[in-house]
């Protein structure tokens, strides 16, 4: 799945109707896309958070590159506002985002993929939420994702990397993405309301129920509990999306979260887990607001995949 000898382009928007989402799903990037994620997915099973795992020099700088940026959070104060949503100073902070992502590449990329800077940013710094609408949503973090898969794709991020690019890259990502929620009051973006699964995120459940998969003592149902919820938030990254919810929201659980109410009635995490991957391939990859705004280089190509290449992935 590596990429090396590849020449860089700046990623643009392709997808600009419905008819265009019959075309990205059959293309290179979503298959690359699809692959990757699933990977990970099977990195994780039956891993805790708290486990050891391999952190290579790139992946520790790649944690570190986002605890400075999310250091900026405290250089850059909300504003004072009446308003229930969007707080300007998060477009300063995207700014400052903007302004330095070619620098922080510069300086995590070994020097001779220094050329794919230009498709790598596109992906970065759409990761964390949109300055004009001042929201965040599904759309975001799978920009995020993307990034990640392009840095794989040239071959930076290794197999051996895959478990610690969820239990260590993402569980830093998702802190740093509801800090920005919290302090900027972040819209979400593309909510479906109490009948999406989640207001922000949704990978973040896709593998933190692989965590879960083969777990005798906690079962779907387990999320319901508080005290479970609060003694495993830590350790599993589904039981840390449950508690944050908690956190944010008010009322009975079954009636701000139906949806994530009604997952904790499936029997086992196995069909909890596969059943979340064909819910993200319909209520987010194949959902054009939120796909309209991705943008396809040479890395992840909107082209057709040939068959021959479907089946060597």
């Amino acid at each position: 799945m590596t990429l090396t000898d590849q020449s860089f382009i700046e990623p643009k928007k392709q997808i600009n109707d419905q008819q265009d989402i019959n075309k990205w799903v059959t293309s290179e990037a979503y298959i690359r896309l699809t692959r990757f994620i699933e990977l990970l997915n099977e990195s994780v099973v039956n891993k805790k958070i708290s486990d050891p795992c391999f952190v290579s020099e790139l992946v520790q700088k790649v944690i570190d590159t986002l605890d400075t940026i999310m250091s900026w959070i405290d250089e850059i104060p909300p504003l004072p506002t009446s308003q229930r949503f969007g707080n300007k100073a998060f477009r300063d902070w995207v700014a400052r985002l903007e302004q330095n992502a070619p620098i922080i590449h510069r300086d995590i990329l070994p020097p001779q993929f220094h050329d794919a800077i230009i498709e790598l940013v596109s992906y970065f710094t759409e990761g964390f939420g949109n300055a004009t609408r001042i929201d965040y949503g599904s759309g975001h973090e799978l920009n995020f994702v993307a990034w990640m898969c392009c840095v794989h794709l040239l071959g930076l991020f290794q197999e051996q990397d895959y478990t610690a690019l969820v239990l260590r890259v993402f569980t830093k990502y998702l802190d740093l993405v509801r800090r920005l929620q919290s302090v900027y009051m972040l819209e979400p973006a593309g909510s479906r309301g109490v009948w999406g699964l989640d207001d922000h995120q949704f990978l973040s459940y896709y593998w933190g129920s692989a965590q879960l998969r083969d777990n005798k003592h906690l079962k779907p149902k387990s999320i319901l509990s508080e005290e479970l919820v609060n003694m495993y938030s830590s350790d599993y990254i589904y039981f840390g999306c449950i508690k944050y919810i908690r956190e944010v929201k008010r009322g009975p659980f079954h009636e701000h979260s139906p949806l994530l109410y009604d997952i904790s009635q499936v029997p086992n995490w196995t069909k909890v887990n596969s059943g979340l991957m064909k819910m993200y391939v319909a209520d987010v990859l194949k959902k054009f607001p939120i796909v309209q705004h991705f943008v396809f280089g040479n890395l992840l190509p909107f082209k057709p995949m040939a068959e021959h290449q479907v089946e060597d992935q």
